[in-house]
């Protein structure tokens, strides 16, 4: 009976061991990173970014895949159904945020995902065209109180940050003005740099090198702190709107469940790739700000976001274009 007993307990250490061996060895294949948008785009950009860096720090492959569509549902699904293994992650930006308060029906609970860690935030800049007659912000919002209905703005589509950056602003000081959305920011962009739509809030990753040469005008940047980059380009907040703040976030998920050790070597290998000072300078060069929170910073942030759009897009009686 000892015996029988002594053999037990001898072959329940080996399956522990064993178990715990083979779990140590994350990760034992590559990583992929999906990222609900598509290729070209800024989210993409930084994901390919993060992801050639990450394969050296955790000694294996690190694919980005894109499956773009439906303002990004259709990627974070993928992943929200992927096995909690580590080797499926989300790479998402601000309509994860967005979304639950867009969509009646998404396919995916919110909770069926885990967040990683806040990976960087982007401020926007509200542009208009360079010889516009709003030469600052006061400018264009004197122009929209003393003329209801007149002045037009422009946005990627309902669920982008650069429509609810602006009816934050509109909300805020109770304005009247005219969306026009178009199907992606690049567009929209071009248009306001030709005079067809009045202004908008575009990534400052993305309009400053339209400002830098001269075929943008900056009037104001959406983050509590100027931009590195725009110096001389006062924040919303400081110029209009006290408490005024609305970023492009990126971040990074995993299934629900994915095991704690997994989630630690997934965090620390994330935030020695961000801390390094080559990714520093890449970023900062984007007008990006590295942040590489812990899940319980990201978590919160979420909440706040969360929180926020979701007012906004009640107030205003958003809905998907």
């Amino acid at each position: 009976m000892k015996i029988r007993k002594l053999l037990a307990a001898i072959g329940i250490s080996a399956l522990s061991l064993t178990g715990a061996a083979a779990h140590a060895a994350y990760p034992e294949r590559p990583v992929t990173i999906v990222v609900p948008y598509s290729p070209g785009g800024a989210a993409d950009a930084v994901a390919r970014l993060i992801a050639n860096d990450l394969a050296e720090k955790l000694d294996t492959s690190v694919i980005v895949e894109n499956r773009p569509g439906a303002s990004g549902t259709i990627g974070v699904n993928y992943v929200a159904r992927a096995a909690a293994d580590g080797y499926t992650l989300l790479y998402d930006a601000t309509p994860h945020s967005i979304n639950p308060h867009l969509f009646s029906n998404l396919p995916y609970k919110p909770d069926a995902l885990d967040p990683l860690t806040l990976v960087l935030l982007s401020p926007n800049a509200l542009i208009v065209k360079p010889d516009s007659s709003y030469t600052d912000l006061n400018a264009l919002i004197e122009t929209a109180k003393a003329e209801p209905g007149k002045l037009n703005f422009a946005s990627g589509g309902s669920g982008t940050v650069q429509r609810l950056a602006a009816e934050l602003f509109r909300q805020r000081l109770d304005l009247d003005m005219v969306h026009i959305p178009y199907k992606s920011g690049g567009p929209a962009i071009v248009d306001v740099m030709g005079g067809q739509v009045d202004f908008m809030f575009g990534t400052v990753a993305a309009t400053y090198p339209l400002i830098s040469t001269g075929k943008l005008r900056a009037l104001a940047v959406s983050s509590p702190e100027r931009s590195a980059l725009l110096p001389d380009v006062p924040t919303v907040a400081e110029a209009a709107i006290p408490g005024y703040e609305a970023y492009e976030w990126n971040g990074m998920f995993v299934p629900a469940g994915t095991p704690a050790d997994v989630v630690e070597t997934l965090h620390k290998a994330i935030a020695e790739v961000l801390n390094s000072e080559e990714m520093q300078k890449r970023l900062a060069d984007l007008g990006a700000q590295p942040v590489g929170s812990t899940p319980a910073e990201f978590a919160a942030f979420l909440e706040t976001e969360s929180e926020k759009w979701a007012e906004v897009i009640k107030t205003g009686n958003i809905q998907l274009d």
